[in-house]
C-alpha cells in the first residue's frame, strides 16, 4: 500500500486527505489502516509521536462508522487538552464531507456546562481526557454503553501522569464487545498491565524501534555543574545563533526558573508547564507556533501535543530518566527531512545516566566544550551573515540619498562597524569573562574534582553568605563549626523566598528518612536558610533514605531537589 488510494477507503474520506495533502502513508498508517478494517481483534501499536497515529486509526473507523447512529461509538482518551483538540480537529477534517458525522473534544480548564450542551448535538465520536470524562460520567452526561471503538492514544503518558484510576474506571464502562486500540511511544510496566487486564489477544503493530534513531539529528552533550549549568545554557544559546528550540526541564519549578533566567537576559523564550492556566498555555504556545517566541522552555508532559516541524534544536536542560523519553525529545527536531541539533546538558555525576542512554538507544552522543566567549562572538558573526542572506526581496522602499557617503570606507571596514554596532551588547557581556570550570566524566575522583571546583567558584561568588555562616558559627561555639564525619551534608533548592523555616526542614527531613521500619529517627546537624536555597545535615546511614524520598515530596506545592554538598 504506497497510496491511500489503494486503502479502499470511502470517495468522501479520500477526498478531504487528498485536499489536506496526504498521498502516501506513513508506516504505521501502512499497518494499522488495513488491520482495523478487516479484524476485529484488539491492537497494540507501538511508535512515536508524529508518525500518523491519529490518521491510522480514524480514517478506517471513520470509513465503519455508522453515520445513521446518534450514539457513542469511539471514544478517544488522550492525556492533555492540547492533544485532545488537536486529535478532534484531525478527525472533522477526516470527516469533512460525511455531513451526519459529529466529533466533540471533552477537556478540563474549560467549562464543563457548554461541553454538556454539545454533548446535546448527539456526537457518534469522543475525544477527551481521562478527568474531564469522569466528571461527565459522573453527571450522566456520557454513556457509553454502544460504544464499537475505544483509543487509548499515549497511553504511557497517561499512565505516567497518574490517571491509571481514571482509565480502569472509564474501561469498566465501556462493553465488553468492544474493539480497543492501544497506541504508545513506550511498552511499561504499567502499559503492560493494562493491557493484559483489558486488551483481549490484541494484536501487536512496532513501527521504529528505541534503537532506530533518525539519522539527520547531531547528538552532542556538554558537561557543566549544577551552579554554572545556567551560565552554560546561555553560552549554547548564544553559540548557535538563529534557533528555534525547545528546552526541556524535568519539573516545572526548574521550568519556570529556567525561562526566567533567558527572559531577563534579554532572550525571547518562556515556559510552558503544568501550573499555568489553560489560557497562559494557549498564549504561550500560540506565541511559540508564531515564532514571536523562539525559544520555548518546558516539561515533558506539557509538550505533548504541540507539533512543530520546524525546529533546529532540542535541548535537554536535565535528562530524562528513560532513554525512550531522550528519543523522543531528540526526535522534535531534524522533521520533514531537515537537520536537527540535540543538546544535553549534564552535571558531571549524571556521567552513569548518558552512559545508560548512550547504550540502550545505541545513539552516538559526542562530547563538546562550552564555548569560550570568543567563540560566541564568532558563532554570532556567522548567524549576523546568515539571517542576511535569508532575506531574497525588499520589504520596504527608500531614498537612497538618505545613504551617506561611504567611499572613505572599503567594504571590510563597513562589515567590521556594522558587526561591532550589531553585536554591541554581547561582546561587553563576554569580555574579560571567565570560561567556565571544564568538567570531566572519567572516574568518581573527577566528579568530586569537579564538584569541589563548582563550589569553590559558587563560594567565591557568596562571600558575604560564607562570612555570614562563619559569624554564626563563632556565636554559637566561639570557632568555625567543624565537619563531623558521621555526618553528610546536603545542598536543598529552596530558600527563605519559598517560605522555608528551620521547622520545616526538620519535618521534611524526618518525613524523608522514616522508612516505617524503626522508629529511630535520623540524627539532623546544621541547618542554614539561605534567600534561594539552604544547606542541611543529617547522619550518614539515612543518606539513601533522604535522596531516594525527597524528590517525591513537595513543600507548599513546590518541588524538593537536594543532593550532596560535600
Amino acid at each position: 500500500m504506497n497510496l491511500f488510494t489503494e486503502t479502499n477507503l470511502s470517495p468522501d474520506i479520500l477526498k478531504a486527505i487528498g485536499e489536506l495533502g496526504y498521498e502516501s502513508p506513513t508506516e504505521i498508517q501502512k499497518q494499522t489502516i488495513p488491520f482495523i478494517l478487516s479484524d476485529i481483534r484488539d491492537l497494540i501499536a507501538l511508535a512515536q509521536t508524529g508518525t500518523g497515529k491519529t490518521a491510522a486509526f480514524s480514517l478506517p473507523i471513520l470509513d465503519m462508522i455508522d453515520d445513521t447512529s446518534r450514539k457513542i461509538q469511539l471514544l478517544v482518551l488522550c492525556p492533555t487538552r492540547e492533544l485532545c483538540l488537536q486529535i478532534a480537529k484531525d478527525i472533522k477534517n477526516y470527516s469533512k464531507y460525511m455531513k451526519d458525522i459529529k466529533t466533540t473534544a471533552v477537556y478540563g480548564g474549560s467549562s464543563i456546562m457548554e461541553q454538556i450542551r454539545s454533548l446535546k448535538d448527539k456526537p457518534q465520536i469522543i475525544v477527551g481526557t481521562p478527568g474531564r470524562v469522569i466528571d461527565l460520567i459522573n453527571r450522566k452526561a456520557l454513556d457509553f454503553s454502544a460504544i464499537h471503538w475505544l483509543v487509548l492514544d499515549e497511553a504511557d503518558e497517561m499512565l505516567s501522569m497518574g490517571f491509571k484510576d481514571e482509565l480502569e474506571t472509564i474501561l469498566s464502562e465501556t462493553p465488553e464487545t468492544k474493539q480497543t486500540f492501544l497506541f504508545s511511544a513506550t511498552m511499561n510496566k504499567e502499559v503492560e498491565r493494562i493491557s493484559k487486564n483489558y486488551l483481549t489477544k490484541p494484536h501487536r503493530i512496532s513501527v521504529g524501534s528505541i534503537n532506530e534513531v533518525k539519522k539527520n539529528i547531531k547528538h552532542l552533550y556538554y558537561v557543566a555543574g549544577y551552579r554554572q549549568k545556567k551560565e552554560a545554557l546561555k553560552r549554547l544559546i548564544d553559540s548557535n545563533p538563529n534557533q528555534y528550540s525547545i528546552i526541556f526541564c524535568r519539573t516545572r519549578m526548574e521550568t519556570q526558573e529556567v525561562a526566567d533566567f533567558l527572559m531577563q537576559n534579554g532572550y525571547a523564550a518562556d515556559a510552558l508547564h503544568g501550573d499555568l492556566s489553560q489560557a497562559q498555555r494557549d498564549t504561550v504556545m500560540k506565541k511559540f507556533r508564531l515564532k514571536n517566541i523562539d525559544i520555548l522552555v518546558a516539561t515533558d508532559v506539557a509538550a505533548r501535543g504541540l507539533d512543530v516541524n520546524s525546529l533546529t534544536h532540542v535541548i535537554h536542560y536535565s535528562l530524562p530518566d528513560d532513554p525512550e523519553v531522550f528519543v523522543h525529545r531528540s526526535g522534535r527536531t531534524g522533521r520533514a527531512g531537515k537537520d536537527g541539533i540535540s543538546i544535553a546538558l549534564i552535571k558531571p555525576e549524571e556521567s552513569r545516566k548518558l552512559k545508560q542512554i548512550k547504550s540502550v538507544t545505541k545513539i552516538e552522543i559526542n562530547e563538546a566544550k562550552i564555548p569560550t566567549g570568543e567563540e560566541v562572538i564568532k558563532a554570532q558573526v556567522g548567524g549576523v551573515f546568515e539571517s542576511l542572506f535569508e532575506v531574497h526581496e525588499d520589504f520596504f522602499e527608500f531614498d537612497d540619498s538618505l545613504i551617506p557617503d561611504l567611499s572613505a570606507f572599503s567594504k571590510e571596514e563597513l562589515v567590521h562597524k556594522l558587526l561591532q554596532f550589531q553585536l554591541k551588547d554581547l561582546a561587553l557581556y563576554y569580555k574579560d569573562r571567565h570560561d567556565l570550570v571544564e568538567q570531566k566524566l572519567s572516574s568518581r575522583d573527577d566528579d568530586y574534582s569537579s564538584r569541589r571546583g563548582d563550589r569553590r567558584d559558587r563560594d567565591r561568588g557568596r562571600d558575604r553568605d560564607r562570612g555570614d555562616r562563619n559569624d554564626r558559627g563563632r556565636e554559637r561555639g566561639g570557632k568555625p563549626r567543624r565537619k563531623d564525619e558521621n555526618m553528610v551534608r546536603f545542598f536543598f533548592n529552596l530558600g527563605k523566598k519559598d517560605q522555608l523555616k528551620k521547622l520545616d526542614v526538620l519535618d521534611i527531613i524526618n518525613k524523608a528518612t522514616s522508612n516505617g521500619k524503626s522508629k529511630k529517627r535520623a540524627e539532623i546537624g546544621d541547618i542554614e536558610i539561605l534567600e534561594k536555597f539552604s544547606f542541611f545535615e543529617i547522619e550518614k546511614s539515612f543518606k539513601g533514605d533522604l535522596l531516594s524520598n525527597i524528590s517525591t515530596m513537595k513543600f507548599r506545592g513546590k518541588d524538593m531537589r537536594a543532593e550532596e554538598a560535600n
